[in-house]
């Protein structure tokens, strides 16, 4: 039990972390349904997850040093549990974002220490054998994520892609306290709380504005306070970071070209990659028709070919610098965005797979080598603080992505409807203006609305990729034990 029961505990946890990004995707539309929500809510159904990973993997991290981690482990887990409870019996779009935002915090301190936890337990061939079966059972959680989500959507309903995490949190903290070791990192460490409030701060603040300038224009009051209070806190992080004896990041990193560069990548990978994913979603289901199985099964495209492709570059190329297969991948990721930029009223889903193909080559290339070449920016004494500035960097990224694109989406559908029944069809509401807006009129704005999201995605991750191939420059990734607290898994979109 002893010698396999961290790995099979960690597995446990991380597969249902990672499983509910992808699971909600597809079921947004009959929450939208059930829970009247309009578009924002369900920007903040996403990106409340999302925002509370970002704002919490280095603190938590460092907490965890500190308290023990399997301690925060098993917390984090009770946590994202009764968030789940609670988010399967949300009667509003508030509770259901609430919760949400509440199993980011919990997922976050799950996130923080499935690798310390790992890293203590195994050496050697071990080690390197447990992390290959953790980046697996982490491409798989992606993969099987949007089937997942269309099976219980359809059959049990969607309240069931969060109530199914309950049985998992039980085994996970029965066999963490029964098989985990407890440990600790190095002594003298302190939890950077006033860096990790600013960043906090500047995440929301940010994200909450290009929300409700997609919402309500870019030149109301809400909108614009929201963002200058985003500036402010943006800048009193940079302060605190300097000032801090323990940083939650060292602002000196930023000097190096490579740091930065691969921290651009992070953030436009996920952000791109991901971010049109719930728009197409309502696409799909309210403007197709299709039900939410064969919805989650047309995203398949895409995670299947990034596993595929990650199992299989892991070994082909072996050896090849991080600057060609993470530059490289997110110029393909912008190809194959440009490729889904296709659509009319006329498209079928399968205007999409050609696209979604090539986003999945480009993901399967990013995936295994991005936190690689985080570590390699860095000394080895630094490796925690890259990896969770890489997750942290995705994190956003993925959050932000989600508000921008909801904007461009809706400012594009604003060139053939009005204002109400653009917010209402990107929203999902597509049913209730039939019968008052011709059918031809509603599939010809949400396609050109995806059209111009994917587009933009698209732009970002060939800049991004570009990026990456110019300041990356050291001519391999060396080999470095993965230790960092952080690391992301295998083509999770996390």
């Amino acid at each position: 039990m002893r010698t396999w029961g961290t790995l099979t505990a960690v597995c446990l946890g991380t597969f249902m972390l990672l499983l509910d990004v992808t699971i909600a995707v597809v079921a947004l539309p009959d929450m939208a349904g059930a829970l009247h929500a309009s578009l924002s809510d369900l920007q903040w159904v996403m990106d409340g997850y999302a925002l509370a990973l970002a704002a919490l993997l280095l603190g938590l991290g460092a907490a965890a040093d500190i308290l023990g981690r399997r301690r925060v482990h098993v917390v984090g887990v009770v946590v994202f549990a009764v968030a789940s409870l609670v988010c399967g019996f949300a009667g509003g779009p508030e509770t259901l974002v609430a919760a949400r935002v509440v199993q980011g915090v919990g997922g976050a301190a799950m996130f923080a220490t499935t690798l310390p936890l790992l890293g203590s337990v195994y050496q050697g061939r071990q080690r390197s054998v447990a992390l290959g079966v953790f980046g697996a059972v982490s491409g798989g959680a992606a993969a099987i994520g949007p089937v997942l989500g269309g099976l219980l959507t359809e059959g049990p309903g969607w309240r069931w892609i969060f109530w199914v995490n309950l049985p998992v949190s039980v085994a996970a903290v029965w066999l963490t306290l029964r098989a985990v070791p407890e440990s600790r990192g190095p002594r003298g460490r302190r939890i950077d709380w006033a860096g990790t409030a600013a960043f906090a701060a500047f995440a929301g603040a940010a994200t909450y504005g290009v929300i409700r300038a997609g919402e309500r224009g870019w030149g109301e009051r809400g909108a614009l306070v929201a963002l200058a209070v985003a500036a402010v806190a943006l800048v009193a992080f940079v302060v605190v970071e300097r000032l801090s004896a323990h940083p939650m990041l060292d602002l000196a990193l930023l000097r190096r070209p490579a740091f930065v560069g691969v921290m651009v990548g992070a953030f436009a990978f996920n952000g791109a990659a991901f971010g049109v994913l719930p728009y197409t979603s309502l696409w799909l289901q309210t403007l197709l028709g299709m039900d939410a199985v064969h919805g989650g099964l047309v995203f398949v495209a895409l995670s299947g070919t990034s596993m595929v492709v990650a199992i299989a570059g892991g070994k082909l190329l072996h050896g090849v610098p991080a600057r060609i297969t993470v530059g490289g991948g997110l110029v393909l990721i912008g190809v194959g965005l440009g490729c889904q930029a296709v659509l009319d009223a006329g498209s079928a889903w399968t205007a999409l797979v050609p696209g979604l193909l090539v986003t999945g080559v480009g993901v399967g290339l990013v995936s295994p080598g991005i936190a690689g070449a985080a570590l390699a920016t860095v000394e080895p004494a630094r490796a925690g603080m890259a990896g969770g500035s890489l997750n942290t960097f995705r994190q956003l990224g993925y959050a932000l992505g989600i508000a921008v694109l909801g904007t461009v989406v809706i400012s594009r559908m604003q060139d053939t409807l009005e204002r109400e029944a653009a917010h209402a069809l990107a929203g999902g509401g597509a049913q209730g203006l039939r019968g008052q807006v011709p059918e031809g009129t509603l599939r010809t704005a949400f396609a050109e609305g995806l059209n111009s999201a994917s587009l933009l995605a698209g732009c970002v991750a060939v800049v991004a990729g570009l990026v990456v191939l110019v300041l990356v420059r050291s001519p391999r990734t060396p080999v470095v034990e993965p230790t960092a607290p952080h690391k992301e898994a295998l083509g999770t979109p996390r």
